[in-house]
């Protein structure tokens, strides 16, 4: 998942540079989006992993 958010920001680089505004906003929020889900899935693995550690 955080491959795909890495691939949206490159892609909202790349329109940034020739100016498609329109096509940048689409791609840094769905880059975005996809980077907050991925913080979220870590969290949540790295806590069950302490717990069935323990």
């Amino acid at each position: 998942m955080l491959q795909y958010a890495g691939i949206f920001l490159v892609i909202a680089l790349v329109a940034a540079l020739f100016g498609f505004t329109g096509i940048v906003a689409g791609a840094v929020e769905i880059a975005r989006i996809l980077f907050f889900i991925f913080l979220v899935l870590f969290a949540a693995s790295f806590v069950i992993g302490l717990f069935r550690r323990n």
